[in-house]
């Protein structure tokens, strides 16, 4: 960000001016700061100035849910850029290279959740069937389970329907909760929160969730073939994860649901990194309180890139 100065008779005009490339052209936003400043005014109006600029870029580049409203064609020509720039091509696994990333994806989805089966633990159970000793039997069973769940969404011929919500959430399930594969029951409800016990996100009323979710599978039936890919996975995903419809494991649910749609149209998975996951419920909280998809988009591109360096090195 840059001053300009503009000379108005005996006045000296002052603004804050940024410029930033926005759908591969040049973009400039300009904020009035005053005139005839002194240096500490002029320094004094520029922080202030400097977020308001920030506050528009981000306004600026906003992709918003068209779960819940109609997408602009700048919108759209904003989500042609990100996927040119993610360079996202159709990558075909080998079986070794399945295996690989379902390790991972089992490794990161449940550390996500508090699992603290490691990478290389989870190697041994899946491949050796190996029990690592002093973890719990819920957390064997679950890495078994959602691996197991990465076999079904590669098999099933169903992008999103109540019976497949419920079927993976049996799969992941059910040798660790007795809730396996059934919805939250009336009077059951559910919230997130912070590891400092702040309340971030509540799920759904428990006598609307088969509600919202039927609503959910109508729009993708509907407009999957009238959005690009990205964002019918963003929105299956993080209306699903708006929606919580389980009493737990919504979180898990919702990446294979992710999954799922990707693998639908013929294009690679993608895994979550326990390292992102700040990223991940950041992209999350812009969704559900600010109606963006990007950041959820950009995660996504980012990961891609992280999975071709990967299999490339196998």
């Amino acid at each position: 960000m840059y001053i300009e100065v503009r000379k108005d008779k005996k006045r000296k005009k002052y603004y804050l001016a940024h410029s930033f490339r926005f759908n591969s052209k040049i973009k400039k936003i300009r904020h009035y700061l005053g005139y005839n400043l002194s240096k500490e005014q002029l320094k004094n109006k520029r922080n202030l100035a400097e977020k308001i600029i920030n506050e528009k870029i981000k306004a600026y580049k906003k992709i918003r849910d068209p779960f819940k409203t109609v997408i602009f064609p700048d919108e759209l020509e904003q989500l042609k850029t990100l996927e040119a720039r993610g360079d996202i091509k159709v990558l075909h696994l080998t079986e070794d290279d399945w295996l690989k990333f379902t390790e991972m994806f089992v490794y990161d989805t449940n550390a996500i959740e508090g699992s603290t089966v490691t990478l290389s633990e989870v190697s041994g159970i899946l491949e050796k069937n190996k029990w690592p000793r002093y973890k719990t039997k819920w957390e064997i069973s679950e890495t078994y389970g959602l691996a197991e769940a990465v076999k079904y969404i590669r098999k099933t011929k169903t992008h999103l329907s109540l019976k497949l919500i419920k079927k993976l959430h049996e799969i992941t399930f059910k040798n660790s909760k007795p809730f396996a594969g059934k919805f939250r029951s009336k009077g059951i409800e559910v919230m997130v929160a912070d590891r400092f016990g702040n309340i971030v996100h509540r799920g759904a009323p428990s006598t609307l969730v088969t509600k919202l979710l039927k609503e959910l599978v109508n729009w993708y039936n509907k407009n999957k073939k009238k959005y690009p890919l990205f964002v019918l996975a963003v929105v299956v995903h993080n209306q699903f994860e708006t929606i919580h419809p389980f009493k737990d494991g919504n979180g898990r649910i919702g990446r294979l649901l992710l999954n799922n749609i990707l693998l639908k149209h013929n294009l690679p998975p993608v895994n979550i990194e326990l390292k992102n996951r700040k990223k991940y419920y950041y992209a999350l909280q812009q969704y559900q309180h600010n109606n963006n998809i990007r950041p959820s988009i950009e995660l996504i591109l980012k990961e891609y890139r992280n999975l071709k360096k990967i299999i490339k090195k196998r």
